[in-house]
């Protein structure tokens, strides 16, 4: 991780004013600094290297504070906002809802529920044949983890089918369930246990490949299963895969030929694939799941973030033959899942969607995007190692041009001045920066955005040699 820190003491940037900047005041704004300081005080600092942006409003593609300075958003919050900030259809949904009097719910019928899953499993895969209604995504990807193993002791009848196959490293939330999946060393330690019912494959970097195009992934799966044996793993006793649809913080797809195998061997032994779309559903990469790039066909679906472009929505949706389990009834009470505020927020976002062909947007908006980072990748061959993404999400990753190791410092002080030049972009705190703006940001917006990128990256090899 970086130990670069973020400047909290206003620093004197040059001005912007474009039709998609402005930039008038010290960064960050002294005007917010109070309100970044009361954040720390009255709660623990949550995020890594947190940007020092006070949000006072955001609209379709534009962050602003209070003091009026306005930024491009490469961030969509964290992959949410994709049909933009403050969209107006979903604005109007959640107002007419706040005026029908019906604000929760509980777990009773109501008509924005039906309307919304009536609605996803429409624009979903024909699996997809029901669903189940959350707020976080980290409860989505707990209830399916369940399911599998519910599906294991009962539809398979064996009370010991309860292990799962995950992948070290991918996220799934920050739930317990959730993070014995991504086994996380620290985290394990803190609860003071892991798993012995969870088995983590490595996670095939494509890197891995050394660059050969004909590089084996099917034999390299196989290896992986074998690994896992040899540390107890029996087959026959998996429920499930649990997949991050791709791992986040390089936005790092699974090479087609390693996931196709997966699912040939998940099919053969009867056991599920969880595909957890939180971060990548609803049109992110250029389709409306990421799942379809692999050309497999999962069993379940946990999705989020982008569903609402707005308020806390998450769902499992997936084989109705799953879902219809009769251990389930009765097995989530969650408060706040289906919540009519939130359900109409999410048809409405799902029906903006499909009306601006935001799917195709971003698919389109997507070649502009990696033009442009490919030519930078050209341009700075000894600092930029690889580019990696689909659609409107991408990771840049760094490297040290004078030993080759990953580079996360300098990634943090890029995110930095584009932020004093009027760009947020998404600051992981490891080697890399990822982007991923509203699937609503105008074209010249997006080159405009890049063109930031470029200067902030030119203007630190400028200022440091070891960086040349």
């Amino acid at each position: 991780m970086s130990s670069y820190q973020f400047h909290l003491t206003p620093q004197k940037v040059p001005h912007v004013k474009t039709k998609f900047r402005t930039i008038k005041t010290k960064i960050p704004a002294p005007e917010t600094l109070s309100l970044i300081q009361e954040t720390k005080k009255y709660g623990p600092n949550l995020m890594h290297g947190q940007l020092p942006v006070a949000w006072n409003k955001a609209i379709d593609f534009n962050v602003f504070d209070k003091a009026g300075n306005k930024w491009i958003d490469f961030t969509s919050t964290i992959f949410v906002a994709n049909a933009g900030h403050a969209n107006p259809r979903i604005k109007k949904a959640i107002k007419d809802q706040l005026d029908s009097d019906l604000l929760h719910s509980y777990n009773y019928p109501t008509e924005p529920r039906v309307k919304f899953l009536k609605k996803l499993l429409q624009m979903s895969p024909s699996f997809c044949e029901k669903g189940l209604l959350f707020s976080a995504g980290t409860e989505s990807t707990e209830a399916a983890i369940q399911l599998m193993k519910m599906y294991g002791q009962h539809k398979l009848k064996d009370k010991a089918r309860i292990d799962i196959i995950s992948f070290q490293g991918n996220m799934h939330g920050i739930t317990m369930g959730a993070e014995m999946m991504k086994g996380n060393p620290k985290i394990l330690e803190v609860y003071g246990f892991s798993d012995p019912h969870v088995y983590r494959l490595l996670f095939p970097y494509p890197w891995e490949s050394g660059g050969d195009k004909k590089y084996d992934w099917k034999a390299r799966f196989y290896k992986d299963i074998e690994n896992l044996k040899k540390k107890g793993m029996r087959i026959n006793k998996v429920c499930g895969f649990m997949i991050e649809a791709y791992q986040g913080w390089g936005a790092l797809f699974y090479p087609k030929t390693y996931i196709q195998e997966l699912e040939k061997f998940a099919k053969k032994n009867k056991i599920l694939i969880t595909i957890d779309e939180i971060q990548g559903c609803c049109g992110r990469t250029g389709k409306m799941f990421v799942f379809e790039h692999y050309g497999i066909k999962p069993d379940l679906l946990c999705v989020g973030k982008g569903l609402s472009s707005s308020l806390p929505l998450s769902a499992v949706i997936g084989r109705k033959d799953i879902l219809n389990l009769p251990e389930i009834s009765g097995s989530w009470h969650s408060t706040h899942s289906g919540n009519p505020v939130c359900c109409a927020a999410g048809l409405a976002n799902l029906e903006e969607i499909e009306a601006r062909n935001l799917v195709k947007e971003s698919a389109r908006k997507g070649k502009i995007l990696f033009g442009g980072l490919d030519d930078m990748k050209k341009k700075y061959p000894k600092l930029i190692s690889h580019i990696f993404g689909s659609g409107l999400l991408a990771a840049i990753l760094f490297k040290h041009p004078k030993t080759g190791q990953p580079e996360s410092e300098f990634p943090t002080r890029v995110c930095e001045l584009a932020m004093q030049k009027g760009l947020l972009m998404v600051h992981t705190g490891r080697e890399s920066i990822k982007i991923a703006p509203p699937l609503t940001i105008h074209d010249a917006a997006l080159r405009e955005g890049l063109k930031v990128l470029e200067e902030s990256i030119e203007e630190i090899i400028q200022e440091e040699s070891s960086y040349r």
